[in-house]
């Protein structure tokens, strides 16, 4: 089967550097994984709950160099192939990650197969990597062992309450974090579409409450909500998914969720604001 690209990040750091954090273990078991080992080119193994099918390492190494790393991947009894490679320009890296079996619409399809996951888990990966690297710090990661009704993720922004609100429901502002169209109505009854308004049709979602300091959007099989606490200039956004079936949770949405939360603090803190992601 072809390989289809997944994401790519920048990271303003030298291609050494994010080499070494992408094959330390104990670096690995930071950002990436709750497990790690490594020793290269024999062995690249993550496992845990925070990585599709982690309930052992079922990674096997392909090809290894100073700027590759490629692995077969067993998700869901199916053998994939990952490349993450390095390219360093001017002192910056971007990393990609190529994979196979990726399906783009599996991910709006609530398969509950892991397969369905690929991309969002690798943006989270990425973005964590990325802010690793540079020092900021790390966003929460999605539990894949979780059978639960209802995710949550609290994230601490160095920006006042109203900022981080117009961010949350201006459109413009939206899609620029988020990094794919998003067309807001920002009132009670107002639309809420991920790809716009005509692309979403009768299934846009909608805000159910909206106040500057908290809101809930219904999208049919699910609830998305979040609240605000400022102080001091700073603000802490309490985002949360319910609503949906606890024996099969939306493990595909919910790391695409928390990898554009995290672009959204960067994005409010960062005076010179830069996606770390790299559009293909």
């Amino acid at each position: 089967m072809s390989q289809s690209p997944i994401t790519a990040v920048r990271i303003q750091a030298p291609l050494k550097t994010v080499f070494h954090a992408l094959t330390d273990p104990a670096e690995l078991r930071v950002w990436f994984a709750e497990h790690a080992e490594v020793d290269l080119p024999e062995r690249y193994d993550f496992w845990g709950r925070h990585t599709l099918d982690g309930d052992a390492p079922h990674q096997r190494v392909l090809e290894a160099s100073d700027d590759l790393i490629k692995f077969a991947w067993t998700l869901d009894g199916t053998e994939t192939t990952t490349e993450i490679r390095l390219t360093e320009t001017d002192g910056e890296t971007l990393v990609s990650v190529v994979q196979s079996h990726f399906d783009r619409s599996l991910v709006f399809s609530g398969s509950p197969s892991p397969l369905a996951a690929l991309e969002t888990f690798w943006a989270l990966a990425l973005g964590n990597l990325a802010d690793h690297v540079e020092g900021r710090r790390l966003g929460p990661k999605v539990d894949y062992t979780a059978k639960v009704g209802e995710f949550s993720a609290t994230l601490e922004i160095d920006a006042p309450a109203d900022r981080v609100y117009t961010a949350l429901t201006d459109s413009a502002q939206a899609t620029a974090w988020f990094g794919y169209p998003i067309e807001i109505e920002p009132e009670v009854g107002g639309r809420f579409a991920m790809g716009g308004f005509e692309a979403a049709g009768d299934y846009a979602a909608k805000f159910v409450t909206l106040e500057p300091t908290a809101a809930s959007i219904d999208w049919g099989s699910m609830v998305t909500s979040w609240e605000l606490e400022g102080s001091g200039g700073k603000t802490t956004l309490t985002f949360v998914t319910s609503g949906f079936d606890a024996a099969q949770p939306p493990y595909a949405g919910w790391a695409g969720w928390l990898s554009g939360l995290v672009e959204l603090r960067r994005y409010l803190e960062q005076p010179n604001w830069r996606s770390v992601f790299v559009q293909g």
